[in-house]
This record gives structure tokens, sequence and C-alpha cells, in this order.
């Protein structure tokens, strides 16, 4: 198999940052230098990135950050690619690299979840007396996830204690196992399953979807769909030795893995859509959304007003029938 030219690294790390606005300053300035694109948060709890380049860019940056004390342990997840799959370089600094919306935060290095190996977390799955939490936002679970795994109704992931404190009882007496896509996400939220008492014991995929998707003894079984990802490519493949479809089409519930966002610049609602679907729809969560006041489907095809109500028209008229 031939190597491609790019590679997409992600990674984090919880480790004290002393001065987070000072190394956020240097770190851009160094990124740029390398010619990497890409998102990093550094805060005084750690760093978390993704970052884009060719093989020797990725292969300096890997090494400058080896050679920091503080970073020479990163577990690093590693994608090829056919180019560039961000559009920027941002290093940003933050309050927190991870949030969770508690007003007392966990600290990982004092309390998480007991590491798995994909191995382990595989064979853990099937117990009988399992549950498997996804720790992710809704889309992203919609797009794929671990067969058998529990979808939290949430948005945004500083909304998931107050969905588990909802849910409580489910979880009593239960061994709990979470995933998220790096395994950071899983850091916090493992521990604060922890520290508030929930089920016999707590595990977390370490290293998270990933890893799990590299692993040659797993390869990627039980998971089904595509993974969601934060760049250009917006998925990835996991499971090697089967692909099962989940996504379903925001209008029709087709079968799809295909991603778009509300044309409404201020709805930009994520979308599991088929592009035909797209265009019929106007690229458009909701009947609002195709009469707001900026439409960038519209835009884009020129359409007068009269286009976009004769549309809309034979939207409602489909979805008449479809009711």
């Amino acid at each position: 198999m031939t190597q491609k030219d790019f590679r997409v690294l992600l990674y984090y790390k919880y480790v004290a940052i002393e001065d987070p606005v000072a190394f956020a300053a240097e770190h851009l300035a160094f990124c740029k230098e390398l010619g990497l694109l890409g998102r990093i948060l550094v805060g005084l709890e750690g760093i978390n990135g993704t970052v884009s380049g060719t093989v020797e860019q990725t292969e300096r940056y890997m090494n400058h950050m080896k050679a920091d004390p503080r970073f020479k342990d990163i577990m690093w997840k590693i994608d090829e690619a056919e180019g560039h799959t961000f559009k920027k370089m941002h290093v940003r600094p933050r309050k927190e690299i991870v949030h969770l919306g508690l007003e007392q935060d966990i600290n990982p290095l004092e309390i998480t979840g007991d590491y798995l190996t994909p191995k382990e977390f595989m064979t853990r799955m099937q117990a009988d007396n399992t549950v498997i939490i996804d720790a992710r936002n809704d889309y992203e679970y919609d797009l794929g996830h671990f067969r058998h795994a529990v979808r939290p109704d949430i948005e945004n992931f500083r909304d998931l204690p107050a969905w588990m404190e909802e849910h409580k009882e489910d979880f009593a007496g239960k061994d709990i196992l979470t995933y998220c896509t790096g395994g950071i996400r899983c850091e916090k939220f493992s521990g604060w399953l922890k520290r508030e008492g929930y089920g016999e014991s707590v595990g977390q995929l370490h290293g998270g979807i990933a890893t799990y998707a590299k692993d040659p003894e797993v390869q990627g079984q039980l998971w089904d769909g595509q993974m969601f990802v934060f760049d250009r490519r917006r998925s990835v493949p996991i499971n090697q030795v089967e692909h099962v479809i989940v996504g379903k089409d925001y209008f029709t519930g087709e079968p799809t893995e295909r991603y778009t966002n509300c044309a409404n610049p201020e709805c930009h609602k994520l979308m599991l859509c088929e592009e035909k679907h797209e265009a019929f729809y106007m690229r458009s969560c909701s009947d609002d959304c195709r009469r707001a006041k900026r439409n960038f489907f519209v835009e884009e095809n020129g359409w007068t007003k009269e286009q976009v109500e004769e549309q809309i028209a034979k939207i409602a008229q489909v979805q008449r029938q479809i009711v």
C-alpha cells in the first residue's frame, strides 16, 4: 500500500502548563513555521490538538513535542490523508481544554476511569452486566457508535452530567464503559462518574475510537457506521471487518453517512443528508431556515423570492405525503 503524502495528528495531554497564553503564542509561531494547519487548545490543565501536514512536517512536530518532558509520552493518533484537512492554523489559550460544565471540575491526574486497551474494551463490551455510554455529542453518535451503546440526548459535552443525573437509576449496579473520539473527554467524564458513585466499576477506552480502529487484534469490530471528525473529512471508517450504515437522512430517514450544515448561517445545524435531498430541501433544516434573511443555498443558486416560495410549496406537498 502506497503511503499518502499527508497525515492528520490527533493528541492530548493533561499536564500543568504555567502560562498558556505565552505557550500558545510561541506554539502558533512554531506550527506556522512548520507549515501545519489545524486547531490546538492550551490551558493550565494541558494541551489538546489536531493538525494536518506532510509526513515530514508531522514527524518534525512530534519530535519537537517529544523533546519536551511534559509531552514526551503523548499517545499520538495518526491518519493518512490526501492533503490538508484544515484551512488555517489556530493555537488558542483556554481556561479548560475540555469543558464539562462542572462547578468543581475534574482533574484526570487525580481521578479518572480505568484505562482499557482496545482488546480489553471489546471483551468487556460483551459482558452481561456492562452498559456502554457514548461520551460524545448526539450528531457524532448518529453517524457511528459502538453496538448497543447508550446515546445521551445532548448537543454539547457540558450537558452530559445533567443528562446522567436524570437517568442515574438506569446505571445502578452496572459496570460502566465510556468512550470518545480520542480519549480526552472520557478522562474527565469517567472521573466524574467515579466521583459521583456511578456503577460498580468505570472503564474508559484508552486512546479513544481512533486508537481502537488501528488495533490489529480488534480491527474496529463491534463498531457500526463511521466516526465523526472535526475537520474537512467529516468522517472516517473504523470497522475493518464489516461496515454497517447507521446514519439516517434528516429528511427521509434513508441510510446515509453524508453530513452537511443548514444553509441558514444563524442555524448551521449539522444534518445527515444525501446530496439529492440537500438540493430538494434547499439544504435547510426547517421552513423558517428556508425563509431566513440569509440562506447560503438560495444565494449560491441565485434564487428569487418567487422561486423560494415555489420550492417550499413542493417540499410541503412531499412532507404531507410522507405523513
